[in-house]
């Protein structure tokens, strides 16, 4: 399997362990120190962590490395289409773009405009949020006749 492969089975497992525990990318730099750029890099599917980081995040949901490092078909990821996934794509690009492009100027925060880094760390928390708001969604809306 590619190392691509790998980035990309760790970042569907890492973020359906943080929706399942409620945490965010900020959680994980704040609880476990973290950096942030390294988390973001995990979370797209970009980079992998060093396997001392894996082991400080599995006793930290509380799970074994393997469920962190190997594919797992009972996830987030199964819950969303491709369809939806489509469109939380397509709603994340449409929020970012009023964001960046917003009457008031660039994004700022404290009115100090946000850097590349922070766009990007916010970006990834908006599509899990997104993710999650849709697999709610889902949940509550979908008739119990579909319902497994």
């Amino acid at each position: 399997m590619s190392e691509k492969s790998y980035q990309k089975i760790f970042s569907k497992n890492l973020a359906y362990y943080m929706y399942l525990n409620g945490k965010t990318q900020t959680d994980l730099i704040n609880d476990l120190g973290f950096n942030k750029s390294a988390v973001s890099t995990w979370c797209n599917g970009t980079r992998l962590p060093r396997m001392d980081k894996v082991e400080m995040l599995a006793k930290y949901f509380n799970i074994n490395r393997s469920d962190l490092i190997e594919e797992k078909s009972d996830n987030v990821e199964t819950a969303l289409t491709p369809k939806d996934n489509r469109d939380i794509a397509k709603d994340l690009d449409s929020i970012m773009e009023k964001l960046q492009s917003g009457n008031d100027g660039p994004a700022s925060y404290n009115g100090e405009e946000l850097s590349p880094e922070a766009m990007e760390l916010f970006r990834d928390e908006l599509e899990i949020a997104l993710k999650r708001l849709k697999i709610m969604n889902k949940e509550m809306y979908t008739p119990k006749k579909y319902k497994k």
